[in-house]
């Protein structure tokens, strides 16, 4: 089941700062006037090891002829709608006011788990201020006393929160399928990818950008391969979501990749990689999803013989420490490599499902660990002594040692090359622990 937490409340209450706290860094916009954040923003956050969708909706106001306080009070009954937690934030200092109370009979329609934040209690002196809240009558009753500010509060809230997430339910007959989502800006040309695949005209294309509005799900089999493709609405950049059906579209976009094993990230070779595609890939990656990038479209490129290579450079330069992630150059229209997406995608959830033999595992990295040791710390040598890799869904590789503390990000990063140089793990994420023997 996907998890995904809507913040929400009337202008100015602090929505935005919660958010950045959640998901720790500093991405909406804050200002001391209302009405700041007009576009959605959406971000992973973790709590007691369950991770979850966050987004920040902007201020509801009703009754208003403001053009864009009706697109913002639209989206926010659309995050309502998709929310399977809603954090409803008032202002400790402000007190009750008539639009918490008309806002909250708009919330309570919806019928879905509602936790009461009462923002700006910066002490607990103050606490006493949340009391008039209780009027509202949300949720089970009860009033968390919090500062986004200050982070005070925010535990017991978001333990609330995590209480009411569904665990996974596989009762779904594909339950044991892979599920490929192919995901990426509007019209990079997504549902034309999948009505090639599947030969038969299944997503309605058009040139319009935003057409489809739901994930539509295919049963695919190819070369003795059984999958699902999950095809997704566009994901816009945040400057252009105008129209609620956008919004509405990154949402199912986000769900769609909380449900799948891999992700197609599909880009436009004309426009090359954006910073909303760096985000969804992030997102995936923080969510430890497989990972293709597909660029679509390479037919309508000028090409010379380095065209290819310096377009996968300027491409690696964005995505950093993320090169682990296959590139594929296709021209859906001509049907040019369109295949050899699916194989890679395939082979990145097989990767995401390996296991390596810890026998196998100590063998070779021990010799390179040996070649290349860990960094002395303060005259302190650090020994790694054995590895393994955890029983978990996805690969996550435990070096007992020594000293795990001083293990520093760059050796770590040695030996997830090293693990990568032997044993492959392309377009999948790894997780390194260190524990001490």
């Amino acid at each position: 089941m996907a998890n995904i937490v809507a913040i929400v409340g009337r202008p100015n209450v602090g929505k935005s700062t919660l958010f950045n706290r959640l998901v720790e860094r500093r991405e909406a916009i804050m200002d001391d006037e209302s009405g700041v954040t007009r576009d959605r923003h959406y971000g992973y956050a973790e709590w007691n090891g369950k991770g979850f969708a966050v987004i920040d909706t902007g201020g509801y106001v009703h009754g208003s002829d403001d053009v864009f306080e009706a697109a913002i009070r639209k989206q926010v009954e659309q995050a309502l709608e998709e929310a399977s937690v809603i954090i409803f934030m008032t202002d400790s200092k402000d007190g009750l006011t008539d639009l918490d109370k008309e806002f909250a009979n708009v919330v309570r329609k919806v019928n879905k788990p509602v936790v009461v934040a009462a923002n700006k209690t910066d002490s607990p002196a103050k606490s006493h201020e949340a009391v008039e809240f209780y009027e509202l009558g949300l949720g089970d009753g009860e009033i968390y006393p919090i500062s986004s500010a200050n982070g005070s509060g925010t535990g017991d809230m978001l333990d609330e929160v995590v209480n009411h997430f569904q665990e996974d339910m596989e009762e779904d007959p594909e339950a044991g399928l892979p599920k490929i989502a192919i995901m990426g800006r509007p019209n990079v040309g997504k549902s034309s990818f999948v009505n090639v695949l599947t030969g038969e005209e299944r997503s309605i294309v058009t040139d319009v950008a935003g057409t489809t509005r739901d994930a539509v799900n295919t049963r695919y089999k190819l070369f003795g391969k059984d999958f699902l493709l999950i095809d997704t609405a566009g994901v816009r950049k945040k400057s252009k979501v105008k129209e609620d059906i956008e919004f509405y579209s990154v949402m199912r976009s986000i769900r769609a990749l909380q449900n799948s094993d891999v992700c197609i990230v599909m880009v436009d070779a004309q426009q090359g990689v954006e910073s909303q595609d760096i985000n969804l890939i992030n997102l995936a990656v923080r969510y430890r999803k497989g990972v293709v990038l597909m660029v679509n479209k390479w037919d309508l490129v000028e090409k010379d013989t380095s065209t290819a290579e310096k377009f996968r450079r300027q491409i690696a330069e964005k995505l950093g420490t993320m090169d682990f992630i296959p590139i594929v150059f296709t021209s859906v229209v001509n049907k040019q490599r369109v295949f050899r997406v699916i194989e890679t995608a395939m082979k990145a959830y097989e990767n995401r499902i390996k296991k390596i033999p810890t026998s196998e595992l100590n063998d070779v990295l021990l010799k390179e660990i040996d070649r290349n040791k860990p960094p002395a710390h303060r005259g302190k040598y650090i020994k790694i002594k054995y590895i393994t890799q955890l029983p978990t869904r996805t690969p996550v590789f435990a070096f007992f040692c020594n000293h795990p503390k001083y293990i520093k990000s760059p050796y770590a990063r040695f030996l997830e090359n090293k693990i990568r140089e032997h044993f492959d793990f392309a377009g999948v994420p790894l997780k390194l622990v260190f524990r001490e023997k």
